[in-house]
């Protein structure tokens, strides 16, 4: 069955006059009256009773026109969503994302993006380390990551979103924590809360760089699991660390933050990747509407390119 014989079937039904139906339709009458008789012929029943002057339904035909126009109307509702899905108004994006350093730009990003296209469907990937994040923007496994720049990836895309600062985290208590700032050679024989060594985070990495530039290495007293366990320990007197601004509200019971002199970096940049050749109308729509909800910070006096590109925890 063809769906213009229930095109037609509908429009007779609905017209009861041929001649009225075949304008609906844009075709002339005869071959609209040759399709009812085909239908008719296929079915095995007499839609229609016809004389020179009427067209009215016969029983069967009465019965029909109901699921005959549910099915018409499921046909145009898979049209709308496929234009929809073209579009972008409908569709699905799979975030990869780190919950402590992304608790503040993800919430904007989500919820303006279900304001303006409730049809997208955002699949929120959360790991305690997201250095994978780039493996599966280039296998396709993610549409989009929160990670942290400059991006040296040929396949991604990236647009800086945040300008993340550099601090020391310390206990409440701590001789340092009055200071307006604090030096880390001042920290030589402090016991240092680190990430494990197999999470390739960029917190760690960049503790140690930092202690070995300011002339010691860190002394780890303490192992935690993800950056709101390293915060709490430090809180908890378990030692001191360096952490980003970002992560900060994680923990504001017990702890101070002070900016770090005389060895950098002083920031870090935290962006959005994606693969430069996904072509996902509903992803093109995520981005858009990110350039209003996560706007790129002026990065005047900020040297992008001055620290590896890893994934953002």
């Amino acid at each position: 069955m063809d769906l213009r014989d229930l095109e037609a079937f509908v429009a007779v039904a609905e017209e009861l006059h041929f001649g009225r139906a075949a304008a609906r339709l844009h075709m002339a009458q005869p071959p609209l009256s040759n399709r009812i008789s085909q239908l008719e012929k296929e079915l095995h029943l007499q839609l229609f009773q016809r004389s020179t002057r009427n067209v009215s339904l016969t029983d069967a035909g009465i019965r029909l026109l109901t699921p005959a126009r549910r099915a018409l109307n499921q046909v145009a509702a898979v049209r709308e969503m496929a234009s929809a899905i073209v579009s972008g108004e409908e569709g699905r994006v799979r975030i990869g994302f780190a919950g402590a350093s992304s608790q503040r730009s993800l919430p904007l990003l989500a919820n303006a993006v279900r304001r303006a296209h409730p049809g997208i469907e955002l699949v929120l990937q959360s790991q305690t380390y997201v250095y994978t994040a780039f493996d599966l923007l280039v296998s396709g496994d993610l549409d989009l990551a929160f990670v942290r720049g400059p991006v040296t990836h040929p396949e991604l895309s990236h647009r800086i979103v945040e300008v993340e600062q550099v601090l020391c985290a310390l206990p409440e208590g701590h001789r340092l924590a009055g200071n307006d700032s604090v030096r880390l050679e001042d920290l030589r024989d402090d016991g240092f809360v680190s990430l494990p060594e197999n999470s390739r985070s960029i917190l760690r990495a960049t503790m140690h760089s930092m202690c070995r530039s300011a002339g010691f290495p860190p002394r780890i007293s303490q192992l935690a699991p993800d950056s709101s366990t390293v915060l709490a320990m430090v809180a908890a007197g378990a030692g001191v660390t360096i952490t980003l601004s970002s992560v900060c509200p994680v923990q504001t019971v017990g702890i101070v933050y002070k900016p770090i002199e005389g060895t950098g970096p002083s920031h870090m940049f935290a962006a959005l990747a994606w693969r430069t050749d996904n072509t996902s109308s509903a992803l093109k729509r995520v981005l858009e509407v990110g350039e209003t909800a996560l706007p790129t910070p002026d990065l005047y006096g900020y040297d992008i390119n001055a620290s590896e590109f890893r994934v953002g925890h």
